[in-house]
């Protein structure tokens, strides 16, 4: 354990931005995951604006890596796109 209060405190903002980041790559995964379901072009082009968003806000916070976040956002599109292609 810490004997420092420095270093207390160091400890505590690290769990409190470990349990935010941990919440924020959660919900941005479901959001993936709901996308990919689903069927609708148009609907799939809508929601693929809102998830690029937490995915690059995720990039920028460190929480993911920003190659990571490029290569997620392009399977995305490429599969949006695919959607749209096939109506």
């Amino acid at each position: 354990m810490a004997n420092h209060q420095a270093t207390k405190k160091d400890v505590r903002q690290s769990a409190k931005r470990r349990e935010r980041n941990k919440y924020y790559g959660k919900t941005t995964r479901n959001a993936i995951r709901d996308l990919k379901e689903i069927k609708s072009g148009k609907e799939a082009g809508e929601k693929l604006v809102d998830v690029i968003s937490m995915v690059d806000k995720l990039a920028k916070k460190g929480v993911i890596h920003k190659n990571k976040a490029a290569n997620l956002k392009s399977k995305l599109a490429r599969r949006v796109n695919a959607l749209a292609a096939a109506k």
